[in-house]
């Protein structure tokens, strides 16, 4: 993902050139006519960036794109909106169908969804819904954390599908997403009625928690910014309540790639401080994309003796551990190959310990999806947790 970034970063740094060297002649121009060619040069970008994601996410082409979003005022939601939902007739229709006791159709077509709360998975996933799904009781609870490479718009809208289609398949009690992008959140909003989206901000790329609201109930919130980030990183901290257990949970995308190792450490160096500071009565999960190295921790000098990385706690299970595997995973078609475990959940008990254990943990996403192409570059995590009582 790393690389596709930094080609995107290129791309953009050229047009920008590009940009400057048609605006010279602008230099001739009174200041206010300079002033007003720049915003509508910008306008201009800004409205071309929205339709290529428009058409990304829905699969359609520009035409059909800027038709939607101008008659939506160029607002994102609006125009996935009024692109998914079908008219107000034909769900008539289908309500009267369904009272007759027939079988709608399968979605098809611009009016198909991602409906995060559905029964039933059109990904290749394995395995039965019913046997997979975490049970909703007291005893436990499910979390998924997962870098979804949203900045990859080749095939978005089936990965999208992907990517749903896990999240019903094993209907996580708490969600951590990473590299989501608007297009997708507004998915997630419109679909996942059954959680509680938090994001981490609305530009860009970001990070997105995600609460089961039948079992999870959230107390508060907040974004802790890293200050010294090129990569448009923060911490998203949120509190719950789980069974009657005070939890506060975080996600972050660290900064990526080898040459940002300084500043990764930095913001790992916040997250565990973080961590450290909460009330000793609150369990503390964080879980996310940390493009850690190992010989980074052991400059850290190693975690604290309070905070756990779960997969050395459940005894390093060779099968979870690599969650960036290009030899496995052909999305970027890379002509490196390596294995790194990326993304990695850090656990701090509360301090009269016992109350909620770590069980398991298993990669998701592993199968391809019908475009040939895996849900994200990255594996997903899922992690069990028992709660006693």
């Amino acid at each position: 993902m790393e690389a596709e970034v930094r080609r995107r970063e290129e791309e953009e740094e050229e047009e920008e050139d590009d940009d400057d060297d048609d605006n010279n002649e602008d230099d001739r121009c009174p200041q206010a006519g300079q002033e007003a060619e720049e915003e509508a040069l910008h306008l201009a970008k800004r409205r071309k960036v929205l339709c290529s994601e428009f058409a990304a996410i829905t699969s359609s082409d520009s035409a059909i794109a800027r038709r939607f979003l101008a008659g939506n005022d160029w607002h994102m939601e609006r125009a996935l909106n009024a692109y998914f939902e079908p008219p107000q007739e034909k769900e008539e229709e289908k309500e009267e169908g369904a009272a007759a006791g027939e079988v709608p159709p399968a979605c098809a077509g611009p009016g198909s969804c991602i409906d995060l709360t559905a029964d039933a998975t059109t990904s290749d996933a394995s395995g039965n819904s019913a046997d997979s799904r975490q049970q909703e009781d007291d005893s436990s609870f499910s979390l998924i954390t997962w870098n979804i490479d949203g900045l990859d718009l080749g095939n978005l809208k089936e990965r999208a599908r992907g990517i749903c289609s896990y999240l019903a398949l094993y209907s996580p009690d708490v969600v951590f997403l990473q590299e989501v992008i608007p297009p997708y959140l507004c998915l997630l909003q419109m679909r996942a009625g059954s959680y509680t989206i938090i994001p981490g901000n609305v530009d860009g790329y970001f990070t997105v928690i995600m609460l089961k609201k039948s079992r999870v109930k959230l107390l508060k919130h907040e974004i802790i910014p890293f200050p010294t980030t090129s990569m448009m990183r923060n911490l998203l901290v949120v509190h719950v309540s789980i069974s009657g257990n005070e939890l506060c949970l975080m996600t972050s995308h660290l900064e990526s790639t080898k040459n940002h190792s300084k500043e990764r450490v930095k913001q790992l160096q916040i997250v565990l401080n973080r961590m450290q500071e909460e009330s000793e009565s609150t369990t503390v999960i964080f879980g996310g994309d940390t493009n850690l190295r190992d010989s980074e921790i052991t400059k850290l000098g190693n975690l604290p003796n309070n905070i756990m990385d779960i997969w050395e706690f459940l005894g390093k299970p060779q099968h979870c551990r690599y969650t960036w595997d290009t030899h496995s995973n052909t999305n970027l078609d890379a002509a490196y190959k390596c294995k790194m475990r990326f993304d990695r959940v850090y656990f701090r008990p509360a301090a009269q310990e016992g109350h909620i254990i770590p069980r398991s943990m298993d990669l998701i996403g592993l199968e391809k999806l019908d475009c040939g192409r895996f849900a994200s570059d990255h594996w997903g995590l899922l992690c069990t947790f028992d709660v006693i009582l």
